[in-house]
């Protein structure tokens, strides 16, 4: 595994393993198969659960939404009656912002990682969030409370108190890269991994780990929970390649990135999708997307339903 990592100090073998770089994804792939005036469509979170909401497509439920900063105060008022829930700004990136509350009794937050906030706390962050202090290019922003997840049993020894997510890579319709992101300590509770997340490859046939990073290093171990990363299989592997699927025909987007959950009562969720998805994901696989765009131009079939389009990936993927 190590002699994976060797070939990002060596442009030729870069190329030769047909990693995707940012310029290559940014000319090549994105401005050709996405459409600027179609990004609204998944930058903004509220947009996205309403469209999502549209054609069946399972979700997390809206609890509320604060769009001015008056409306700040009314906070108790939207969550009174639930003792869980996130907050998140509706443009945000990269998980930035994000609040998870595991209680919520006597005025006072209990994140993920058990840190205790009082209102004034929970009120500066929201009124951050609509500064735009986490959102895209700093532009106003709107707070999304939502219900919180509650992850499959099958992944209780996977992830350090936060929820686990799948990012799937989807190109034309089809899912052509999956890894599972697992928090850590490190990122307080939170599936993404600039902030210390581990990212596992995940086989495209069958959700089975194929290899395991963090930090882009390779691990074969989780870091707090001690659990072997290679023993991992994504229960309802093919629920969570439709609703990627699903996705396609939902935003129009060519290629993009869905961030799916599985909750233990309602199966797998879509969190959100991502016009511009990372490309970490190739160093957590050990393979790169080029080549699997390539596969997809010259050797996937056309005029496919979702579902039609998942059976091929599931029966032909490498």
């Amino acid at each position: 595994m190590w002699e994976y990592f060797k070939i990002f100090s060596n442009p030729k073998k870069f190329r030769e393993r047909g990693l995707l770089g940012m310029n290559a994804r940014n000319y090549y792939v994105i401005s050709k198969h996405n459409k600027r005036s179609l990004y609204p469509l998944v930058d903004d979170k509220v947009q996205t659960k309403k469209l999502a909401n549209g054609i069946n497509i399972n979700t997390p439920r809206m609890i509320g939404v604060v769009e001015h900063q008056f409306e700040v105060k009314n906070l108790p008022q939207i969550v009174a009656g639930r003792s869980e829930f996130v907050i998140k700004p509706a443009h945000g990136s990269q998980g930035k912002g994000v609040l998870v509350i595991k209680n919520y009794a006597d005025n006072v937050f209990t994140t993920a990682s058990g840190k205790k906030l009082g209102f004034n706390e929970v009120y500066q962050h929201v009124s951050n969030i609509l500064s735009g202090l986490y959102s895209l290019g700093g532009q106003y922003d709107v707070a999304l409370i939502e219900e919180l997840v509650h992850f499959s049993d099958a992944f209780q020894e996977y992830s350090y108190q936060g929820i686990p997510d799948v990012r799937l890579i989807i190109y034309k319709g089809f899912p052509i890269m999956s890894m599972m992101r697992l928090a850590t300590k490190e990122s307080d509770g939170r599936a993404n991994l600039h902030q210390g997340a581990v990212g596992v490859g995940l086989g495209m046939r069958d959700g089975k780990a194929v290899r395991a990073v963090s930090h882009n290093m390779p691990i074969a171990i989780h870091p707090d929970t001690g659990v072997d990363l290679m023993t991992l299989k994504v229960p309802f592997w093919r629920e969570h390649l439709l609703i990627g699927s699903q996705a396609y025909e939902m935003t129009g987007l060519g290629y993009m990135g869905a961030d799916i959950v599985l909750d233990k009562e309602r199966g797998p969720m879509m969190l959100e999708l991502n016009a511009r998805p990372g490309l970490a994901i190739q160093i957590a696989n050990g393979k790169g997307l080029k080549e699997a765009i390539k596969r997809v131009d010259k050797f996937y079939p056309k005029n496919l339903n979702a579902e039609e389009r998942v059976d091929y990936v599931l029966n032909n993927a490498e």
